[in-house]
């Protein structure tokens, strides 16, 4: 499918990588990018970069391949859905379930159960392994997870998480007795120098990184606490809450191996979910429950107490 723009006055002097992402919305700029990138743009019949500046009356070309179908098998298993219509769907994932495929889990993700639910209506921005996905979370945190049904959705939403205007509360048990009623971690984060799989607070190659938390109550060995990410990096609550001393309950990955209560991961729950939706404009906000076994810990530490 070929792509063709002329470019007009206004359009004189911009990068051509913004160019195109205001000019057709339904592509990303990071996939427009990797075409740009690939030398697959053409500019008056020339390869392009993507910082290559416009002239009026200059003719932007490219071929878009046909969408592949995807490579995973749907697979009907129950899925907690908290809201659904024609554009997002929210759902609320439960311990022990990876959202997308990966090594070691092909068929058994919460991307399978979605090609059965929607029947192929996933946007496909992210590929053919992570149709709907526009954010994740761990495989062992529970709760609210947004997934998108077409491009337009999943743009929008794509966009309000890199504004950081999405709501994301999440409720989590760390170790050890917090003074301070709230507080706040502003603390880059990026790949652990030495241990590859695992992420680290990183002030040379990290990324802005910014935690909000609030104490629920307190227990005589543990505290139970809201957060709220600013930000959305890879492990950020587990990570920022070990950088203070403060690991989750049940995170041997940040926190100690050994855990006193018989527990699968980290007790982290994605409680809240607020956003903007893509057609209506209309902000929305959805709530999931505490799982069962997030409960249960709670009235035994207050036993305890």
């Amino acid at each position: 499918m070929t792509r063709q723009y002329v470019v007009e006055e206004d359009g004189s002097g911009v990068r051509i990588d913004r160019y195109l992402a205001q000019a057709d919305q339904s592509l990303s700029r990071s996939y427009l990018q990797k075409l740009l990138k690939n030398g697959e743009v053409l500019a008056d019949g020339l390869p392009v970069k993507p910082n290559y500046k416009l002239a009026a009356g200059v003719t932007i070309e490219f071929e878009l391949p046909e969408a592949a179908e995807p490579e995973i098998t749907a697979r009907e298993m129950p899925l907690d859905i908290i809201y659904e219509d024609e554009d997002v769907l929210l759902v609320n994932k439960p311990k022990g379930m990876v959202v997308h495929p990966a090594a070691g889990h092909t068929d058994d993700t919460l991307v399978n159960g979605l090609m059965a639910h929607c029947a192929g209506q996933l946007s496909g921005i992210n590929g053919v392994m992570r149709p709907g996905i526009v954010h994740r979370i761990d495989r062992d945190t529970t709760g609210l997870l947004i997934v998108c049904k077409n491009d337009l959705a999943h743009n929008s939403i794509a966009g309000q998480l890199k504004e950081h205007t999405i709501t994301r509360r999440y409720q989590t048990i760390v170790c050890g007795v917090m003074r301070d009623d709230e507080g706040l971690i502003d603390a880059p984060i990026g790949r652990h120098p030495t241990e590859r799989k695992k992420m680290a607070v990183n002030v040379k190659n990290g990324r802005r990184a910014v935690t909000h938390y609030r104490v629920l109550e307190r227990f005589r060995d543990y505290t139970y606490l809201e957060c709220r990410l600013e930000t959305g990096r890879t492990h950020q609550i587990r990570v920022h809450m070990s950088s203070i001393h403060h690991p989750v309950l049940g995170d041997s990955v940040y926190g100690p191996a050994k855990c006193p209560f018989s527990l699968e991961g980290q007790t982290l729950h994605a409680g809240v979910l607020g956003f903007i939706h893509p057609r209506t404009g209309e902000y929305m906000e959805f709530q999931a429950p505490l799982p069962d076994y997030f409960v249960n810990l709670l009235e035994k530490l207050r036993k305890m107490t």
